[in-house]
This record gives structure tokens, sequence and C-alpha cells, in this order.
């Protein structure tokens, strides 16, 4: 056998010794999920056939000819028995892509299919694609929507201003997808836009995120909500917003609503990220809320702060002290696998369970707003502790 093969087959069992990987649960929690000690997907878990030209003769020096940057900001969807993500990945140049990667326990073994997704485009070219969330909706299809980024015409001489509109495609295989034209709002531009999974008033309905540029939210922002008769030509002519920005807290430069909701008896499930200002640049965190089971668009409980926020090598990457999700997946057992990736370069998996994220929902504190209402809330948890600790003395 030549050195080349040699190399080559070097280069697939490192791969596979990686891809294999068991996924351990982190020893400490905080009861709410289960956190795990590795990343389920990096950028070399891209397959050795999609980097290199395995052919000696012209690639003699077994150079990696297409590199893989970051796989990141994954829709997820529980399909055939499956766990699924449709994943973010980032080429060398910059340009995103949607890959299909399918695992059998939803926490390790996740495995790339042999291609990208195809995705088709409309008349007006993309110049990239990211952060599609899947929705399996009661009409029969799942749909991807996803940002669409173009560049901003308007400033012709500015080459880092950018357009971001709502892209739609839908497919019945997860393999061959339909692209429908892009949504059409009256709130400039848009992103982070979910389908929500039911019919609501005999229409589909959507969480928006409206925005004046490519970055800033202006002074509007929040998620939103509107219905649209149709997905084929799909278009909110108003907006409401469910969820505020709110000054001094995890969301108060912008927020967007994650995947779709979940559905339970008791109300929806939603999981969303927040921004905030540092001396260090924007913090992304995650957080949830949950809302009427009728009125999908009325909060009901919403906990302050946090759910998951980047932590130790989290914090780093491409943009760095970012923790965002745009899927998670129910199981047939209630159990549910919250995928998210950290600074924009790599995906985890944390694990609950439908009841405990109801509990957490329902009976963590809200935000007071002021430090004042922060210390009476969090001493009323502590003197009722004290006295339970007397007992137990």
């Amino acid at each position: 056998m030549s050195s080349f093969n040699h190399q080559v087959k070097a280069l697939l069992a490192q791969h596979d010794a990686l891809v294999t990987r068991k996924n351990s649960p982190r020893a400490l929690g905080n009861g709410i999920y289960t956190g795990y000690e590795n990343p389920i997907l990096t950028a070399e878990h891209a397959p050795i056939f999609w980097r290199y030209d395995l052919n000696e003769k012209t690639n003699p020096y077994l150079m990696e000819r297409q590199g893989v940057n970051a796989t990141f900001n994954s829709g997820a969807i529980y399909w055939q028995g499956k766990y699924i993500l449709a994943v973010r990945v980032e080429g060398v140049d910059r340009k995103s892509f949607f890959a299909i990667a399918e695992s059998p326990n939803g926490i390790d073994n996740f495995r790339f299919w042999d291609y990208p997704i195809t995705m088709p485009e409309t008349e007006r070219p993309d110049t990239n694609v990211y952060d599609m969330r899947l929705t399996a909706h009661e009409d029969g299809w799942v749909y991807g929507l996803f940002c669409t980024e173009r560049k901003d015409e308007s400033r012709p001489n500015d080459t880092s201003a950018a357009e971001a509109q709502c892209g739609i495609a839908r497919t019945k295989d997860l393999v061959t997808w339909e692209r429908l034209p892009d949504l059409i709002t009256y709130s400039g531009q848009q992103r982070n836009v979910v389908l929500h999974p039911e019919f609501v008033e005999g229409k589909y309905a959507l969480y928006t995120r409206p925005q004046d540029g490519f970055i800033s939210v202006g002074a509007g922002g929040g998620i939103g909500w509107g219905l649209t008769e149709t997905m084929t030509n799909a278009e909110v002519k108003a907006e409401v917003i469910v969820d505020h920005k709110i000054y001094h807290t995890i969301k108060e430069v912008k927020n967007g609503q994650g995947p779709a909701p979940i559905k339970t008896a008791q109300g929806w499930l939603h999981l969303a990220h927040g921004v905030r200002n540092t001396a260090a640049g924007l913090r992304y965190v995650l957080y949830m809320f949950m809302t009427e089971l009728e009125r999908p668009w009325v909060i009901s409980h919403r906990p302050a702060g946090h759910f998951i926020a980047p932590q130790g090598e989290e914090r780093v990457g491409d943009v760095s002290n970012v923790a965002f999700a745009n899927g998670w997946i129910v199981n047939d057992k209630q159990e549910v696998f919250i995928y998210y990736a950290s600074s924009d370069t790599r995906m985890h998996v944390a694990t609950s369970t439908v009841e405990k994220l109801i509990d957490y929902c329902k009976n963590t504190p809200e935000d007071g707003l002021r430090s004042a209402a922060s210390v009476a809330t969090r001493n009323q948890l502590i003197s009722a502790n004290l006295n339970i600790l007397k007992d137990l003395v």
C-alpha cells in the first residue's frame, strides 16, 4: 500500500474515533438540565471526503482542499427514530450551508449524511444561508425557515453592508427541498423567524424578529407574532410583540425565538436567546418562557435570568461568549434534547424532560427588574430554607 493510502486510512480512522467517542454527562448540574462533557459536532466532524481530495494524482500531498471552519446553530427534528440536526456548516470561505447529521441516541455518534442539502435559490440568489429552524407542521410538510443574507444594494460602496430576510423551504424527506418565496413583512429586516407547528385561526403562525438593520434591531425589536394565509407566498401584514427586550436584563439589546415551541397540556414551552452588551462585547444566552395553550402569543410564565449560558471553553470561538439554539427535540419518552451552539463554532447538547421544564418555567420567580426586588425574592427563599435546615439539625 502506498504512503498516500496509509495517510488516507489514518485520516479516516482518526475521524471515526472522534465521531464514535462516548459523550458522558457532566458530574455537576443544576437540576434543570444535564450537560455533557464533549461537543456533539465540531468542524473536525465534517467528513474527510468533504474536505480532502482523495485522488493521489490530483492531490499528491493530501492537502485539505475545502476546509470547514465551524458547525453550529442547528435545527432539529425527531425523524424515523433518529435524532436529526440540520446543521449550519461554515466553510473556510465563510459561506454557510445546511447539512443533515443524525444520531441514534441524540447525545453522541452524530454522523453527517454523504451530501449537504442542495438548497434551491430564488430569483434573487442568496449570498449566504444559515440558522434553519425545522418545524413539522400539521399540514404534513416539514418546513425549514432560515436567514438568507444578501448584499445591501442601497449601500453599494460598503462591502460589509448586508440585508437579512427569512428564507422558506419545505420537504417530505429531508433530502429534496422545495424553495418557496421569502417571507414578506413590513418591518424592515427579519432574522430568527420560526413557524408555529399548528394552525391558529386557520392560518399559519410565525414568530418573527423585526429589526431595522442587519445587526441592530433599532428602537423596536423583540419576539414578534404574525399570521399568514399561506406559506407558498407567505406575507405577515401585522406583527405584535410577544416578548419585549427590557433594560438591564439578559435581553436588553435584542432577543429572538429559538426553535418552534413544545406543546404541553399546560401551555407552550419556548426557548429563546437574549443579548446584552458588555465591555467585552455582546453576550448571548438562552432563556425560557411559557405561553397559553389556546393563545400561543400570550406569555403565562417567564422565569428570570438565563437558562443556559456559555461556560468555560464554550465562551471561546469565532464570536466569543455566545450560546445560541434553534433546535430541540422531544422524544416518545417526553425527554427533551436541547441543541445549542457555543461561540458560533461548535454544537452541544443538554437534556431534560418536559415535566422538569414546565416546573422550571412555572415555579422559578420572575425578574423583579430592580436590585431591591431581586434581594427580596432571594430573602424569601433563604428564610424558608433556614427554617428547613433548623429541623434537619
